[in-house]
């Protein structure tokens, strides 16, 4: 359930600034959005977007997919601010 997912995200934002906005868009699974360092399920329109699936969500959070390797492999795309995605990178790594 991507609450799980927010929440996840949340804990491990505690203590660091994220500034910009970004959203996970998982389809018909509903959508993850980063903003003025919360994580939420309620959408709204962010700098940037990743659309991606739920199980490649997982696998980008812990490790198991590189997000350049994701990208070439059409496992995620981004549009909007790519800065924001690189910042997001940082964060997570």
């Amino acid at each position: 359930m991507l609450q799980d997912i927010a929440d996840g995200i949340q804990n491990g934002l505690n203590g660091k600034s994220f500034d910009g906005s970004l959203k996970f868009d998982c389809g018909e699974d509903g959508v993850i959005v980063l903003a003025d360092s919360q994580a939420t399920t309620q959408d709204q329109d962010t700098d940037c977007t990743i659309r991606i699936s739920r199980d490649n969500l997982t696998k980008l959070l812990t490790g198991k997919l590189n997000p350049m390797t994701g990208v070439a492999l059409g496992k995620l795309k981004i549009s909007g601010n790519m800065g924001v995605a690189m910042k997001l990178g940082q964060l997570l790594g």
